[in-house]
C-alpha cells in the first residue's frame, strides 16, 4: 500500500491518499507561523486505521517542518505520542524561551 501525503496550505492541513485514490484517507490540521507549526488535530478514516496512514502524515509533516527550519508544537495527542516514540524528531519540539521574573 502506497501512502501519498501532501501539504494543502489553503486548507491548513496535510492530506494523505492511499494507492492513488482520490478519497482523502487522513488529515493533519495545523496552524503555522513564520517560526512555528502547531499540529492540532489528526484524523484517519476508519477503513485506513492501522495501515500506516497516520504515521505517514506525521513523518511527512515533521520532515517538511525540519526542512523549513520550523519548531513544532504537538498539541495533537497523535503527533505528541508519535514524536515520543521517535527520538530522532524530538529536536523539533518547541521549547518556551520566556523567563518569569521574580
Amino acid at each position: 500500500m502506497a501512502v501519498e501525503v501532501r501539504d494543502v496550505p489553503e486548507a491548513k492541513r496535510y492530506e494523505a491518499r492511499v494507492d492513488g485514490e482520490s478519497t482523502v484517507a487522513g488529515v493533519a490540521q495545523y496552524i503555522r507561523t513564520a517560526e512555528l507549526v502547531a499540529f492540532v488535530h489528526t484524523e484517519v478514516g476508519a477503513e485506513y486505521e492501522g495501515r500506516g496512514v497516520g504515521s505517514a502524515l506525521v513523518r511527512t509533516a515533521l520532515d517538511e517542518a525540519r526542512a523549513a527550519n520550523l519548531r513544532v508544537l504537538a498539541t495533537c495527542p497523535f503527533f505528541a505520542g508519535w514524536i515520543s516514540r521517535h527520538p530522532d524528531y524530538q529536536d523539533l519540539l518547541y521549547q518556551s524561551r520566556s523567563k518569569v521574573s521574580d
